[in-house]
């Protein structure tokens, strides 16, 4: 067993590997760009090694550095992770010359799974199924329009290097393929260093499951059951759970061993997943074909982990240092359910576009995961995190998150014993779940794990552009959420108003707190008083309870049912983010935000004599909305553009991202050029 290792990676995977190792009594090697220099992963380390400016290019994409870091330190293997060199093979034999060991697969079989076109290839030939497209890179536009011709209409145009969501473009029509090929190109040349791009048939109505393989140096190949991948925004994942609702065991066992024979076909060795797109419109589950094998571990490992009690990382170790297996195919079952949320510093109230800055608050519903060994019935190896609950995390309060990297701030992973238990565990901690100083998704993903479409099951890649096609506004609050909001809200109003009576020269402290209340919630107004011992709205006993101090930015909420006894147990229970306003508190909750407006009741009625502040009509501007790299103008001043129409191309976290004209308009003053650096709502351009 090695001694010692380097992580090539940052963030939360490096901060997962390091808890491993630590565990199995391996001391670690971290290496950090000038950005990460603060970062928790080089803190929970034992040794960290600087090795450049904060661009990927610069850094940690340089094998020359990682080499150096492990020659340096000592260390006798490499862990990759996942991204920047995990699937390098490049990487793998320039660490093999030095006599450093790789944890992960060999180089051969990097090569030919990294490439797509190369490996759907080899996947027909191991007799995998495959999706019909072009068996070569397409060259140019008009090469792109006659293969989607060919093919039909719906087509994927790939970056063959791609990965992550990066590099893919879907196409409808000629129209898609003439704006998006080269753009694919570049996303490709960009990201990756690889500019070839295919095209493939786009199975509508598509799930996406992958199948988890492990191998080892000894000729022994096992599948650990399948994920399902399938809700994801613009072919990048955002939520993963397994096992998937839709296999059944025959299709499993069908999955797993075309998964297995393909990575025996490569002489696969360590973590591996074979990445499947399964058509939803066939019950019989036979219709599920080869996208592609990812060489390395996945972002959604922990679901695996979660429910075979497997420590995948542990196992990549082991391989790497020779090991077998200590487990064959029969010894591998499924114990409950897991979902992962991977928590992104995105806005979804503005599209979805990336927040970069500092985390001036951030607390988890629980600590980062640490494997501290705690092995008991319902969470063997420590798997499953606290009740059910973990977070991989690799981020600090105080911490900034970077233009330079992916926009993962955490994964949030819950376990139960049925789906529903996991998912609703999963709405209860992102509810605990305060983060402050950037934009996120977290309102998104409680309302995700609410939709009753979800809960059926019934999942494909399109979800989100189905559910959601005009965008996120808040996961819609029932009546009952609304009046418990309204009888939290008069608590805290009336807490408040103690507290202000009892401050010298505030109030008179003769007066009592208030208890009547006017309070809307959702543009519906409520009553609500407060008594000694009961809080009724609108006239109807709402009982909970919780506590209170002024100035608490979360609190725990427990609803009780009316009259119920006071041993009896919760029907729900709220986890409440407080933020004051100038007129009561803007409380986050359940997957989206509610502003009440909160006055006594007998001024509330003045309000009618108020008037309401126009905002500036903003439509007359070509807003950036995200901090970024303006690298296309596609107008000119005095040019005439139409609904629809592009404007501008601006970069921001590796992804291209076309601004339109809403409206039709005259282009009037240009405010910046090409090359320029964008701040978030800098004007790039005046409309007329």
């Amino acid at each position: 067993m090695f001694s010692k290792i380097l992580i090539a990676n940052r963030g939360e995977i490096a901060c997962r590997v390091i808890t491993t190792a630590r565990r199995m009594g391996i001391a670690t090697v971290a290496v950090y760009s000038d950005a990460d220099a603060r970062a928790p992963f080089v803190r929970m380390a034992d040794e960290a090694v600087h090795i450049g400016p904060p661009p990927a290019a610069e850094s940690y994409l340089l094998a020359d550095k990682i080499i150096a870091a492990c020659k340096q330190t000592g260390a006798e293997a490499v862990h990759p992770g996942y991204g920047f060199l995990s699937e390098r093979a490049s990487f793998v034999e320039a660490l093999e010359a030095e006599g450093i060991a790789f944890i992960g697969p060999p180089a051969p079989a990097i090569a030919a799974m990294g490439d797509k076109i190369a490996s759907k290839k080899l996947a027909k030939e191991a007799g995998v199924n495959t999706v019909p497209g072009s068996p070569d890179a397409i060259d140019t536009t008009d090469d792109a329009l006659k293969w989607a011709n060919d093919i039909g209409y719906p087509v994927m145009m790939k970056a063959s290097a791609g990965g992550g969501g990066k590099g893919m473009r879907l196409a409808w029509n000629d129209t898609d393929v003439r704006e998006g090929f080269e753009a694919t190109q570049r996303e490709g040349k960009n990201s990756f260093g690889d500019d070839r791009v295919f095209i493939e048939k786009f199975i509508e109505d598509p799930r996406h499951i992958e199948i988890q393989v492990l191998g080892d140096k000894h000729g022994n190949i096992v599948y650990l059951n399948e994920r399902e991948c399938s809700i994801q925004r613009r072919h990048q994942k955002v939520v993963e759970e397994a096992p998937s609702p839709f296999v059944s065991p025959e299709m499993r066992k069908a999955m797993g061993e075309q998964s297995v024979a393909l990575a025996r076909a490569v002489g696969y060795h360590s973590a591996g997943t074979v990445e499947l797109i399964v058509s939803g419109a066939d019950p019989t589950g036979e219709s599920f074909y080869f996208l592609e094998m990812n060489t390395r571990l996945q972002v959604e490992h922990p679901v695996t982990e979660a429910i075979t009690g497997i420590d995948l990382v542990e196992q990549m170790i082991r391989v790497a240092a020779g090991e077998k297996l200590p487990f064959a195919q029969g010894d591998i079952g499924i114990d409950g359910w897991a979902i992962e949320n991977r928590v992104y510093a995105e806005d979804p109230y503005r599209g979805f576009l990336p927040s970069i800055g500092r985390l001036v608050r951030y607390r988890p519903p629980v600590e980062g995961w640490t494997d501290d060994g705690a092995e008991n019935a319902e969470n063997p190896n420590g798997r499953r995190g606290v009740d059910g609950v973990r977070v991989d995390d690799g981020v600090f309060e105080g911490g900034e998150v970077s233009m330079f990297y992916d926009p993962m701030i955490a994964k949030l992973v819950t376990w139960g014993k049925t789906r529903d238990e996991a998912a609703d565990l999963q709405v209860r901690a992102l509810d605990a779940f305060q983060l402050e100083g950037l934009g996120h998704n977290v309102d998104f993903l409680s309302a995700i794990m609410q939709h009753p479409r979800f809960r059926s099951g019934d999942l494909t890649t399109g979800f989100i552009a189905e559910e959601y096609p005009e965008g996120f506004a808040g996961a819609e609050p029932s009546a009952e959420l609304k009046r418990a909001l309204a009888a939290v809200g008069g608590a805290i109003a009336t807490a408040d108003a103690d507290r202000a009576r009892r401050i010298a020269g505030q109030l008179d402290p003769a007066l009592a707190a208030p208890g009547d209340w006017s309070i809307t919630v959702g543009g519906t107004d409520h009553a609500v008083s407060l008594e000694e011992r009961a809080i009724t709205v609108d006239g109807d006993p709402v009982e909970l309870a919780m506590e209170y101090t002024p100035g608490a930015r979360f609190v725990e909420v427990a609803l009780y049912a009316p009259g119920a006894d006071e041993d009896a147990e919760p029907v729900d229970r709220l986890g409440l983010r407080l933020s004051p306003t100038r007129t009561g508190y803007a409380i986050t909750t359940r997957g989206a935000r509610h502003d009440l407006r909160i006055l006594p009741a007998h001024v509330a009625h003045l309000t009618q004599h108020m008037i309401e502040k126009v905002p500036p009509d903003l439509s007359k501007m070509l807003i950036c909305p995200m901090p970024g790299l303006l690298v296309k103008l596609h107008v000119a001043e005095g040019d005439e553009v139409q609904p629809g129409q592009p404007l501008a191309t601006v970069e921001a976290m590796k992804m291209e991202n076309i601004l339109r004209a809403e409206k039709s308009a005259t282009v009037g003053k240009i405010n910046a050029g090409e090359g320029d650096s964008l701040a978030v709502d800098e004007v790039i351009l005046e409309l007329e």
